[in-house]
Formats: C-alpha cells, sequence, structure tokens
C-alpha cells in the first residue's frame, strides 16, 4: 500500500500563555511569560513556589457543572483543546465515525483525582472514595472522554512516555493514517500535574528552578545561569487528516506532518544519555521517515527544558546530526515563554511551530543573557526574527529515556 500523506487541519490548546490559539500566538509574540506564584494550595514549605497555571476558563460553558467536579483537570483542558481543534478543522465527526480515532498523551494524568481520594481515604475512610476514582485518573480516560463526546469510533489510545507523551502520541496517529488504519486523529497531550503531590515530587527530584522572586524569568533554557525547569499545566490539541480525505471535504489545510522518530536510552531514570545520544538517533530516524537531510530542516523548536543536563546534552544531539550547519540553524525553546507542559509540551510546541510556518518567523528564547560554552548555538535570544519557515524538527526527551522527534512542512 502506497503509504498516505498526513495533513493538518485544526489546532486547540489551553495553556499558561492562553485559552485559544489566538491568544496563544499572541502571548508567543510578545515574548510574555505569565508564570507566577500558585496561590490554589499552600506553597510556604515548598522550595519552588511558582508554576504556570490555566486561569479565567468557564469549564462550565462546556461541561455541566457536576461533570467538572468530577473529571480531572487534565481531561478538562484536553476537552477544552479539542473543542477549538474539532470546530478550526470543520470536521464533522458523526459523518465519518468509525474513520476518526482520538489518540492524547499525558505524563502523569489524573494525580489530582488521586490525591484529592488518598486524602479522603486516609481522613473519612473507604466509604468515602468516589467510585468515579480509577476511571478519572487512568490516562487513556482522556481519550476515551473525547471518544465519548465527540462520537468518533476510531483506533483510540493514549500515550504515556513522560515528558515525550504528546510526540509519541503525534507520531502514533501519524502512522495509524499514513498507514490506512484512520482517515483522521484528534491527537496531542495534556497534563494537570501542579497539585500538592505533583509539586513535592518535583522539587524532592530537585528539577525545577528555585527562583521564586523572578518567576517570570525563571524558564531560561540554555542560559548559563539556568537553574531548572518551570512546571505549567494545559493541553494541546490537533486534528490530523488524510490528505485526500481531507481535500475531498473542501478542509483548510495548516500544515504536513511528514516524519516521526523515537528511540530509548537504555541509560537512567532522569538523566539523558551522554551526548544526547539517544535524543540524536530519534532525530535521525525522524529525517529518514520524512526522507530529508538535515539541511531540509529551517527551524527546531528544541525540547530546551532550562536543566543544565537536558540543554547540554540537547545540543550536543543536535551538532552531531546536523554538523556544522548547527550554527547556521534556527532554534528556540517556547517552554522559556510557556514553562513545560510535561505531557502536553509537544502538542503545544508543534502548534506554536506550525503557526512559525504560517507566519515566517521565529519565535525566541526569552530570558537569555549569559551564553554557556556547552549550549553555543543560535537559540534566537529573545526577539521574534523574521524567516522563511517551511520545515520545523520539533523534539521531545522524557524520564526513563524516551525520546520523539516529529517534522512538519508548510503544505503546497
Amino acid at each position: 500500500m502506497t503509504p498516505k500523506r498526513v495533513v493538518i487541519t485544526g489546532m486547540g490548546t489551553v495553556n499558561p500563555s492562553g485559552n485559544s490559539i489566538s491568544e496563544y500566538w499572541e502571548s508567543l509574540c510578545m515574548g510574555q511569560s505569565n508564570i507566577k506564584l500558585i496561590d490554589s494550595f499552600d506553597v510556604s514549605k515548598y522550595t519552588t513556589k511558582f508554576a504556570g497555571l490555566i486561569e479565567n476558563y468557564d469549564f462550565e460553558q462546556i461541561l455541566d457543572k457536576k461533570e467538572c467536579r468530577r473529571l480531572s483537570k487534565f481531561i478538562l483542558f484536553g476537552y477544552a483543546a479539542t473543542l477549538e481543534a474539532v470546530n478550526q478543522s470543520g470536521l464533522s465527526i458523526d459523518k465519518y465515525a468509525d474513520h476518526v480515532g482520538v489518540e492524547i498523551g499525558s505524563g502523569i494524568g489524573g494525580i489530582d483525582v488521586l490525591e484529592k481520594m488518598t486524602i479522603a481515604l486516609h481522613e473519612r475512610g473507604p466509604n468515602k472514595v468516589s467510585p468515579f476514582t480509577v476511571p478519572m485518573m487512568i490516562i487513556d480516560m482522556i481519550s476515551g472522554f473525547i471518544s465519548i463526546k465527540t462520537g468518533a469510533k476510531g483506533p483510540n489510545c493514549s500515550s504515556v512516555s513522560a515528558c515525550a507523551s504528546g510526540c509519541h502520541a503525534m507520531g502514533n496517529a501519524f502512522q495509524m493514517i499514513k498507514n490506512g488504519k484512520a482517515k483522521a486523529m484528534i491527537t496531542g497531550g495534556s497534563e494537570s500535574a501542579i497539585t500538592p503531590i505533583g509539586l513535592a515530587s518535583f522539587c524532592a527530584a530537585k528539577s525545577l528552578s528555585q527562583d521564586n522572586e523572578n518567576c517570570k524569568t525563571a524558564s531560561k533554557p540554555f542560559d548559563l545561569n539556568r537553574t531548572g525547569f518551570v512546571m505549567s499545566e494545559g493541553a494541546g490539541i490537533l486534528i490530523f487528516e488524510e490528505l485526500d480525505f481531507a481535500l475531498s471535504r473542501g478542509a483548510t489545510i495548516l500544515a504536513e506532518v511528514i516524519g516521526f522518530g523515537s528511540s530509548g536510552d537504555a541509560y537512567h531514570i532522569t538523566a539523558p544519555a551522554p551526548q544526547g545520544e539517544g535524543g540524536a538517533r530519534a532525530m535521525q530516524l525522524a529525517l529518514e521517515d520524512a526522507s530529508l537531510t538535515y539541511k531540509d530542516i529551517d527551524y527546531i523548536n528544541a525540547h530546551g527544558t532550562s536543566t543544565k543536563m537536558n540543554d547540554m546534552n540537547e545540543t550536543a544531539a543536535i551538532k552531531s546530526i546536523f554538523k556544522d550547519y548547527a550554527y547556521d540553524i534556527a532554534i528556540s525553546s517556547t517552554k522559556s515563554i510557556t514553562g513545560h507542559l510535561l505531557g502536553a509540551a509537544a502538542a503545544i510546541e508543534a502548534i506554536a511551530s506550525i503557526l512559525m510556518i504560517k507566519n515566517n518567523c521565529v519565535i525566541p528564547t526569552i530570558n537569555y543573557s549569559t551564553p554557556d560554552p556547552d549550549c553555543d548555538l543560535n537559540y534566537t535570544p529573545n526577539k521574534v526574527i523574521n524567516k522563511q519557515i517551511n520545515t520545523i524538527m520539533s523534539n521531545s526527551f522524557g524520564f526513563g529515556g524516551h525520546n520523539a522527534v516529529i517534522i512538519i512542512k508548510n503544505y503546497t
């Protein structure tokens, strides 16, 4: 069978930089960080007291009050983003239900529900644990819930690979359509891990920046003075479709997915493999899948977490694949603006990259002031640059040695 071409027809998001695609793009263009101190629970004893939070979104506009109370926030975020993406795509899911699938990733899932029910168990006993605890905390329920709400009856699954979850979900959706198993896929990632136990766990792992006095500038990927990542919450959802199917229904095509690569480090539970070897292999596999050479890539949306280890090793990985061109290619980490959405990061970064293609510009790495000798590439510091972008590569790497890379191009 001839592989099918896969295009993108819709996008949706709720994230700290905006509760819609238009709000998100405006914040990216302004280089505006909405990272702030956490006020939803007491953080006085935490080493990190800030994060990127979803605010001013009324979920009761899209679901009834009972469902909003019952559902984990990661499902609420994912459903809100799905509605925007499906609306933009114009896809009539009821008409093609058997051929529309769902593949959405999350790194942690319903930790908020699990935490709440654990407290109920210890304080009030087992009879006070909700019968909805298991279905609301398991990661696959985001795909299940969105399938139920939209009527999509095609392939239905969820990807779990820590901070690479969203990229693996998109890669799986891409392959599903490419191989003729679905006509369209609702895909992306969602995360809501900013809870007392979620924050405490990342603090204990010493993964987070502790720059509480300067939280808006704490995420500074590739800068010499970076001190850790900034945790955020939210979702990004994209509609992938088989090209001929999208054209047959008159859809507006935003971009084309042309390559995906994934690999495992087999090295350490949290640290990347030395010199980013695993990430480099995923980049090379994505290039081969897309039938491209490294010189065909115009922009890299780096994983760029603002941790010492990731940024140094990702830089080494890029150099190993892109050779001398590594010093010329435009690179940036939009996590400097949004913070790190964990399992949802890849999806909102794919959306940002598509918007860069559409607007012929590169969103910068903000908060960058002091070069690091180990991170010596062009990270597009602090200012948007105008540049024709045809083809992008987006990197995602997760705890456990999970590496995923997706390549997207302008549709012509």
